[in-house]
């Protein structure tokens, strides 16, 4: 049995910026020169950062990034080297699909092998994957050479690129049955619950049926509502773990992959797998920390009611970003209780981040009065209580706009599914770090990150949710309890299931109708909601596309 070091470097990279992209990569090259691999992986179109989206509609986006493969290629020396860029195709080797107007794809998502001095092969992803949050066939060409093989350090070795594995007859099998020894994989696979378990059971399967050890190098950090966990993966012939990359984090690694058989044994240093409350916390984390600083800001915003939303958000973005650079507002009026803002106190003084105190008594009471006229003969109702909402919304941007902080919106996945949330209110602001973590969660998360250290205030957790926008005001006066609440809409939404099969799941069918109209009326509240972290199977925004105008109403 002989060996073979293969180093990856699970970093951390941005979109569109080619040079820093390009500075972080020569690093990573150098560093596993000196330490005598034969092989370095990067992630998959790491020169351009992932996903470009449109960017690679543009030819001189295009050529700069083929650029920097160039002069990477002439940095490389022994150490073998597959970093993913997006390859610019000439007319003849593009896909020309659809429609006579439809758009000629030009470019590959390619994986270029740097040695010597020149780049001395290319492979091009042949699964395009078109689903979820992927739309890979509107922008790539598939490549036509899915047995490809290098010989490198004397060893037989297939590239592939991320859903090229996840296919049980596709390039990885094809090029071991093309006399590979080894097969190297490189990824930009996004964090959502369960994956990591999900990629490790596939990655042992392909090893597994190739009877060949497999190198899985995974993309880290934020982008826009992508969050890649990292987490990259060597295992055995035999489908045992030989390392594992932490999740969530930066690390170059080194492994000494057996080649020809034998008992695979778990290097030393591997990363365990993580609770799965701690893993969406850390995705949450990353994934806001990275939003704010790729986008320029240095500081957030967060109003604070002295609720459980709140808090939980001031909570991450303290982590994220250290506690110097939140800012707690908070904003009551006059139905909001002692307590809430005694709690944000609290909260405020344990995360160690600053409070503004902003009363919105008087801003409320001058709207009532001018609005008497026209409101003349009509009850107190929620015009009043959103009226609040966005005064609210009106004094975070204020602060956002004179200091350059970025606000962060505090909504969950349950108010922004049935429509609880005001439009320039509480759904004002860059970033939702909760917009996929359904009200249960949330309450699960603030617990999990308080056995760490008890930031949120208990009388926060206990309190039953409230808007307080009126007197004794309760979410239960609207919305049944979110233990009822969110596994109708988790059916409904991640699972496209229908009204009839969620009552015979034991739901109340009433309730499962009235929950899946207020999903679906309240489509055009989410279009203009902000951004946030994917975590579940279907997040809203890329990975659900319904009608806006919709008349579909039987569920």
């Amino acid at each position: 049995m002989s060996f073979i070091r293969v180093a990856g470097a699970q970093i951390n990279l941005r979109v569109g910026d080619l040079e820093y992209n390009e500075a972080r990569i020569a690093e990573a090259m150098e560093w596993a020169e000196g330490e005598r691999a034969r092989l370095l992986l990067l992630p998959e179109l790491a020169v351009c950062g992932y996903p470009p989206e449109d960017l690679v509609l543009r030819s001189a986006f295009l050529e700069a990034n083929r650029e920097v493969v160039d002069r990477l290629a002439r940095r490389a020396g022994e150490t073998a080297t597959v970093v993913g860029f997006a390859e610019p195709l000439p007319p003849s080797a593009s896909a020309h699909r659809g429609a006579p107007d439809a758009v000629e794809r030009r470019v590959a998502n390619a994986a270029a092998l740097l040695r010597g001095g020149r780049t001395v092969g290319v492979y091009r992803k042949v699964m395009l994957p078109n689903y979820g949050v992927f739309d890979e066939d509107r922008h790539f060409a598939p490549g036509s050479d899915p047995d490809a093989v290098w010989e490198i350090g004397g060893m037989k070795v297939g590239v592939s690129i991320c859903e090229d594995i996840w296919v049980e007859d596709g390039p990885p099998a094809r090029q071991a049955a093309a006399g590979a020894q080894l097969l190297v994989n490189i990824n930009g696979s996004p964090y959502q619950i369960g994956k990591p378990a999900q990629r490790m059971g596939h990655v042992r399967r392909q090893a597994e049926r190739s009877g060949l050890p497999v190198v899985y190098l995974n993309l880290v950090g934020g982008q826009d509502e992508l969050v890649f966990d990292g987490a990259s993966l060597a295992v055995g012939g035999d489908g045992r773990l030989l390392y594992r990359a932490p999740s969530f984090a930066e690390e170059r690694f080194t492994v000494d992959v057996p080649i020809g058989g034998g008992e695979s044994r778990e290097a030393p240093g591997s990363s365990p797998q993580l609770e799965t409350n701690e893993e969406i916390y850390r995705a949450l984390t990353l994934g806001f920390g990275d939003y704010v600083r790729k986008n320029g800001f240095e500081k957030v915003i967060v109003g604070l009611s002295g609720g459980i939303d709140s808090a939980l958000t001031a909570t991450v973005a303290a982590d994220a970003l250290g506690p110097e650079a939140v800012r707690g507002v908070t904003m009551p009026s006059r139905f909001s209780s002692p307590g809430s803002v005694g709690d944000s106190r609290e909260l405020a003084r344990r995360l160690g981040i600053r409070l503004d105190e902003i009363p919105i008594a008087d801003l409320f009471a001058t709207y009532q009065t001018t609005l008497e006229e026209v409101f003349a003969g009509t009850e107190f109702g929620v015009a009043e209580e959103n009226l609040q909402s966005r005064i609210r919304g009106a004094l975070l941007m204020a602060l956002s706009n004179k200091y350059g902080e970025m606000v962060a919106a505090t909504g969950n996945k349950s108010e922004m599914a049935v429509g609880y949330a005001t439009l320039y209110g509480d759904l004002a602001g860059g970033f939702a770090v909760l917009k996929d973590v359904f009200k249960t969660k949330v309450y699960e998360l603030a617990r999990w990150r308080n056995r760490r250290g008890e930031a949120i205030p208990e009388a926060i957790l206990s309190k039953p949710p409230s808007a307080e926008l009126r007197p004794g005001q309760l979410d239960t006066d609207s919305l049944p309890p979110y233990e009822v609440l969110d596994p109708i809409l988790a059916a409904y939404i991640e699972e496209d299931r229908s009204v009839g099969d969620i009552a015979a799941a034991g739901a109340d069918r009433e309730l499962a109708q009235r929950v899946a109209g207020l999903v679906d009326r309240n489509e055009y509240k989410r279009r203009q909601a902000p951004p946030g972290v994917k975590i579940t199977a279907k997040a809203f925004g890329r990975d659900r596309r319904l009608p806006i105008t919709n008349c579909w109403r039987k569920g």
